[in-house]
């Protein structure tokens, strides 16, 4: 049984201040759970159904189990449909991405995303072509949200996160900057050199002016149909897809 403080306290993570207040976030669903176990994440507690105590192994010793009723679990859950199993995990310390982060591979950069389900989506593609460094403005969204946490689908557990001021950190970067603009040249004829960063924009205003500035290589997704915009997490599969075709041999 979960006690009403314990209850009050895990829904209380359920907001950026309260995670930021006590270093911890929420991730739900036997996938993902058994994917930050056997990460460098460090799990606090797990609180997990009858049906699936049989599948916790691999556990450090630190970690606090518990067992609820579902509806104990529907009472703490961001979800609305709660996946048998939750954990709380510590939030890394934040550190500035080191200089050689940049040197041999390719980095995403997101300038400005607001939606954490965008986000999410970005880091499970970014995943999915072997990219291993996000670096965010401090005005995108949070990746200990909730949404963007569950979007990743446990690629989050794979993925190195940074935050920092994105003018001052271009100004260090010695790799090409590639920026994905409205203008710029199509990305199905842009040869991408072996190394190098992409910066995606804001969902509604794109990249911002200080960070246009520092782009090298404007290229864009050019549209053959009618929509008048492509989502933000679809651009950045696209362009990871091109990337990956132009350097890996």
């Amino acid at each position: 049984m979960i006690s009403k403080s314990q209850i009050s306290f895990v829904k209380s993570l359920h907001q950026k201040k309260h995670r930021k207040e006590h270093n911890l976030f929420i991730i739900e669903g036997s996938k993902s759970v058994i994917e930050f176990i056997n990460s460098k994440f460090k799990i606090d507690t797990i609180f997990f159904t009858a049906n699936v105590s049989p599948k916790l192994t691999n556990l450090s010793a630190t970690v606090k189990l518990q067992e609820i009723t579902e509806a104990e679990l529907t009472k703490i859950s961001t979800l609305t449909t709660p996946q048998s199993i939750l954990a709380l995990v510590q939030i890394p310390k934040a550190i500035t991405p080191p200089s050689h982060l940049f040197i041999g591979t390719y980095t995403l950069i997101l300038d400005g995303i607001q939606d954490p389900g965008n986000l999410g989506t970005i880091i499970r593609t970014a995943d999915w072509f072997g990219f291993k460094n996000i670096v965010c403005s401090n005005d995108t969204v949070e990746t200990y949200n909730p949404k963007a946490v569950q979007a990743s689908m446990g690629s989050l557990s794979r993925m190195e996160i940074f935050y920092t001021h994105l003018p001052e950190l271009l100004n260090s970067i010695s790799v090409p900057i590639y920026g994905a603009l409205l203008t710029g040249q199509s990305v199905y004829k842009t040869q991408f050199k072996s190394e190098g960063i992409l910066i995606l924009g804001n969902e509604g205003k794109g990249i911002s002016e200080g960070v246009i500035k520092k782009i090298q290589y404007p290229v864009t997704i050019p549209r053959f149909g009618e929509a008048e915009s492509l989502n933000v997490a679809a651009s950045a599969a696209i362009f990871c897809s091109e990337i990956k075709r132009n350097t890996v041999k």
